[in-house]
């Protein structure tokens, strides 16, 4: 599929890799419009494709007591304004088939989360939605298996569909990527990789994921090297206290040199 069959999307001939960034979790309007105005001063300056992308509520938390958002209507309305305001695409993650039609009605993008991208309702629905569908590979398939995903979408009478990986499991606690995953991927989709969430540590004591922000960078360099299409990046002006996956987030304060340096790796890459 081409990127430019994503409403408002820009930059889509710069030869740039494409961003799907913003908060792990929509916590309300004034951090939502906060964290995307920077992040598109900075992807305008670089000419990235940008995304911005908020989850419009958490379904899959380890505790009862995890913040799961603040209201699915408020929260969507809230990724319209960002999109409104600042002329921009947005994706949002489902968890039910009843899901997909009314985050369409809101967002540009749907989002299949990891541990759901083998549900084949969901899958489904999201795709007769006619919007794009973003599929995250599941921690727990092979690169090749994530061909059907993509061929359920197709079958579903829709050409647009994004694979992103986001790790394997690694014993009980980890995440590893597995780069030689990546061309076979590309073989069926554009391949993005999901910085942030390959670098966290699942299921600890505590029932609270942990992570290691400290390697986004090299894992988004690897990334870029790989060949991957687009990257995938949870931010926040600050982590410590996001309502969720503030383990693994990038400070928001980080992200413009991080991407200066991504946009010199593929300049390199696309020379050679």
């Amino acid at each position: 599929m081409s990127l430019s069959q994503i409403p408002k999307i820009t930059y889509t001939s710069s030869g740039n890799f494409f961003l799907l960034a913003g908060p792990c979790a929509i916590e309300g309007e004034d951090m939502a419009l906060r964290i995307a105005e920077k992040v598109i001063q900075i992807t305008n300056n670089l000419q990235i494709p940008y995304v911005f992308k908020g989850s419009f509520k958490k379904a899959n938390r380890s505790r009862l007591d995890s913040f799961t958002g603040i209201g699915d209507e408020k929260a969507l309305k809230i990724l319209r304004k960002v999109s409104d305001t600042f002329n921009v695409p947005t994706i949002t993650d489902i968890h039910t088939e009843q899901d997909a039609a009314m985050a369409a009605e809101y967002v540009d993008v749907l989002q299949i989360p990891a541990f759901l991208v083998r549900q084949t309702d969901l899958v489904v629905a999201a795709a007769k939605t006619g919007k794009t569908v973003n599929l995250k590979k599941g921690q727990f398939m092979s690169p090749e298996s994530m061909k059907h995903a993509v061929t359920k979408v197709h079958e579903s009478g829709n050409e647009h569909a994004w694979i992103t990986d986001r790790g394997t499991m690694f014993g009980y606690q980890d995440m590893v990527v597995d780069f030689r995953g990546i061309p076979t991927m590309k073989q069926y989709a554009p391949v993005v990789l999901d910085v942030t969430h390959s670098l966290q540590q699942p299921n600890q004591s505590s029932g609270v994921t942990g992570g290691r922000p400290a390697l986004i960078g090299t894992m988004a360099r690897a990334g870029i090297a790989a060949g991957v299409d687009g990257l995938f990046m949870e931010t926040h002006f600050n982590p410590s206290n996001a309502k969720s996956d503030g383990a693994n987030m990038l400070d928001l304060s980080l992200l413009e040199k991080l991407l200066s340096d991504l946009v010199a790796i593929r300049k390199t890459i696309n020379s050679l």
